[in-house]
């Protein structure tokens, strides 16, 4: 493993992108990574476009170059798109859509330049399927861990999930992370 994984997340505001981050930050420090993030564009307006860095092993500044990514979940296809800029040749792209045409055309021919692995999920409706619509965050969560790429696994992530989700969401939260773990298991086969 390289010893700098770089993520970026993205989304809207309201879309849950700063609890995802919390929840891969914690599960990276847990099993003993150091951490660095930052959260940037326009996060205190709902609705409006955020982007989180997070940054794993040796590092010194918290926002990750353009280029360098080795990682990017967005929340919105749309926000996928316009933060592809960031990822590095041969990088992993997870995306919440229930689009049948993702990628779109116009955006295919670089991901296959550049080598990137894109996957998608429509994350937005199974978790209004399981009753927290707002909850698209962890679906996508359960998806990108199903695939082993990364530094953090389904495990992982089922334990601080587990651990950071308050008390009254921790069962449904619990339940949408592994039900788009076992999605994401779908889809190796």
């Amino acid at each position: 493993m390289e010893k700098t994984i770089n993520i970026i997340l993205s989304g809207l505001g309201g879309q849950g992108i700063l609890f995802m981050t919390r929840a891969l930050a914690q599960a990276a420090l847990d099993k003993g990574f150091n951490v660095m993030g930052a959260e940037t564009h326009g996060m205190a307006q709902r609705g409006g476009s955020v982007v989180s860095h997070l940054r794993l092993g040796e590092v010194k500044s918290s926002l990750v170059r353009t280029g360098t990514a080795h990682f990017l979940l967005s929340l919105e296809e749309n926000e996928g798109y316009r933060n592809l800029p960031f990822l590095s040749h041969g990088a992993r792209m997870y995306v919440n859509t229930n689009s049948r045409h993702f990628p779109r055309e116009e955006a295919k021919g670089l991901l296959d330049k550049r080598k990137i692995i894109y996957r998608s999920i429509p994350a937005g409706i199974m978790a209004q399927e399981l009753g927290a619509p707002r909850s698209s965050n962890l679906a996508l969560l359960g998806y990108f861990s199903a695939f082993d790429e990364g530094p953090i696994n389904y495990k992982d992530l089922k334990t601080t999930i587990h651990k950071i989700s308050p008390k009254r969401f921790k069962d449904i939260n619990l339940k949408i992370l592994e039900a788009g773990y076992k999605k994401g298991k779908e889809a190796k086969k």
